[in-house]
């Protein structure tokens, strides 16, 4: 019964070999391929020239809020009661405004990213085809896919390379 066991694993594990043999296989890190790739380079650019100025805006509106916060601290015992409350309700308005802008802004650089990444990626996975297909890969699988692959079947580099050359380099 054992070696019957045996001769089954022996004969799935050549079915398996010889099947594996016959296709091309091919693994991206699609993460890498983000990061390095002169398009999301360009939407980092462009995300920072768009929200730049808001965010020093909040920068300061922290900074002025921590400021309020020190002074009601700092000075509260030689405050009188109506400017300590005074104070306070300035305090509460501006911690509430600036949590409304800091919402706002999250969600409008969350918006406005996802868009250009999804144009980014759109880029990406062309390159990504145009790489397998030249090279004659049967499929290529993201490395979040793969529990393990060998290095020598990540074309990550070669799409990198090829996104470079379409975009003169840059």
């Amino acid at each position: 019964m054992m070696g019957l066991a045996a001769a089954g694993l022996l004969g799935i594990t050549m079915f398996t070999n010889a099947v594996a043999d016959e296709y091309k296989i091919g693994a991206v890190n699609v993460g890498r391929l983000f990061n390095e790739s002169p398009q999301a380079a360009e939407v980092r650019a462009e995300l920072e020239k768009e929200f730049g100025a808001r965010e020093r805006e909040l920068i300061e509106e922290q900074k002025k809020l921590k400021e309020l916060q020190d002074r009601l601290q700092k000075d509260s015992a030689i405050m009188s009661e109506t400017e300590r409350k005074r104070l306070e309700r300035d305090l509460v308005t501006l911690q509430r405004d600036s949590q409304r802008n800091q919402n706002e802004y999250r969600e409008d650089v969350t918006f406005r990213r996802n868009e250009e990444i999804a144009s980014v990626q759109q880029d990406l996975f062309q390159a990504i085809n145009a790489v397998a297909q030249a090279q004659g890969y049967d499929i290529v699988l993201p490395d979040s896919a793969a529990v393990y692959f060998n290095s020598k079947v990540d074309i990550t580099q070669q799409v990198i390379d090829y996104i470079k050359k379409g975009t003169g380099g840059q």
